[in-house]
């Protein structure tokens, strides 16, 4: 099982989702409240196991409605995920992933290690 690790940076408060290997296998945006942190968590566990994934990186994609995955090539050529919530805000991200098949196995690991995580504050 995974679990949300809460830690404090210098500009305010975010969480990574760790894998039970304790990879850290999606990131949040900084919050500005540890309640908004705990929420955005909350839209994760919620969100995570029904979003359908859109894949931005072939042409023609279909979109899909919110919640999704929607994956992405950067401008290292890697492929990397953000996951929006239902109104649309993206509530995780990803790093860089050299093949798409890892970048989709991250999106099921998310999808399966988000639901009843634990929630830890770094030590």
């Amino acid at each position: 099982m995974g679990k949300f690790v809460v830690r404090k940076t210098n500009t305010g408060i975010k969480f990574d989702l760790k894998a039970t290997n304790g990879q850290v296998i999606a990131t949040s945006e900084i919050y500005s409240s540890d309640d908004a942190c705990r929420k955005g968590i909350a839209s994760v566990e919620k969100n995570a196991p029904v979003a359908e994934v859109e894949n931005q990186t072939v042409e023609g994609y279909e979109v899909c409605k919110h919640p999704k995955f929607e994956v992405y090539a950067d401008k290292a050529g890697e492929f990397r995920f953000r996951l929006k919530a239902t109104n649309g805000q993206v509530i995780a991200t990803s790093e860089g992933y050299k093949t798409l098949a890892n970048c989709l196995n991250g999106i099921e690991s998310v999808k399966k290690n988000a639901v009843g995580a634990e929630t830890v504050a770094e030590e």
